[in-house]
């Protein structure tokens, strides 16, 4: 189910592209959700990036800690949802090469 396009969402949606630092991104996200929202968006995206490498449910369970169900529900968004995952995986260097380096 998409996201409901309203002047609203797009005022937030507009607001995040204004922003222009990752200073001013902790800023905006910090006031807009919890701590515990901030980590799970987080973690959601690493899932992404792990899988988008050929890391395994396996893996990528032991790696984050997440459920399978976690981890399935990112991979069906990487492989049929809206590509959101798809574009800043390809726009963004990957989590496990700055790891590396």
């Amino acid at each position: 189910m998409a996201l409901k396009r309203t002047q609203v969402t797009d005022r937030l949606m507009d607001a995040v592209l204004c922003l222009r630092t990752r200073d001013e991104a902790y800023q905006l996200f910090e006031d807009l959700c919890t701590v515990k929202e901030l980590q799970d968006m987080s973690q959601r995206l690493e899932i992404a990036y792990l899988l988008k490498n050929g890391t395994k449910y396996q893996e990528v369970a032991d790696r984050t800690g997440v459920s399978s169900a976690t981890i399935s529900r990112v991979n069906r968004c990487l492989m049929y949802g809206a590509g959101g995952y798809q574009t800043v995986t390809e726009r963004l260097p990957l989590a496990a090469e700055e790891e590396d380096a």
